[in-house]
């Protein structure tokens, strides 16, 4: 009979941690991203420095427990060809996946999107915090994603391998 109670102890304890772990990895940490002060910003290919550009219907979630976990979607009503010209095109990036309650951001269409050619990603900014740029996929219809994408010194950093003189100073903790 003890063991049938421990048991279940185990067993509830078990599914409240699974359930409160879950909780938070889906809902806990996010919170409503507000506007960037600048809006959406591209690095442009003649100043090398973020520039805006024009843009509608912007939402972001944003999460303190990781400097990867901001995602955001917006409208814009600038051409492919025009933004190709003018801003830095970031190639060989994936989206990452957004919760799913956050639904105008969809890691797998944006990826397909990208695939077939219908969308290009845009660098917008540089180690906007240590080893993490912030990237920027447009689409022929002028759909705009925001995710931000470890870069070199950032998964350097993260893996343990010396960063090297290459890589900003990381900020002390």
């Amino acid at each position: 009979m003890n063991g049938k109670i421990v048991g279940g102890v185990i067993l509830v304890a078990a599914a409240i941690a699974g359930i409160t772990l879950y909780y938070l990895q889906v809902y806990g940490y996010y919170r409503e991203a507000p506007t960037p002060p600048q809006g959406v910003e591209l690095v442009s290919l003649s100043t090398d420095m973020p520039e805006p550009i024009l843009t509608d219907n912007f939402r972001a979630i944003d999460a303190d427990s990781s400097p990867i976990r901001y995602r955001a979607c917006f409208d814009t009503t600038l051409s492919l060809a025009m933004l190709s010209e003018t801003y830095v095109v970031s190639d060989e990036i994936e989206p990452r996946n957004a919760p799913g309650w956050f639904d105008c951001f969809d890691a797998k269409a944006i990826g397909e999107e990208l695939e077939a050619g219908t969308a290009l990603t845009f660098l917008s900014q540089k180690n906007i915090h240590f080893g993490v740029d912030r990237i920027v996929a447009i689409t022929s219809d002028g759909r705009g994603y925001i995710w931000h994408e470890l870069n070199d010194c950032g998964e350097k950093s993260y893996d343990g391998t010396v960063v090297g003189e290459a890589c900003p100073d990381q900020p002390s903790r």
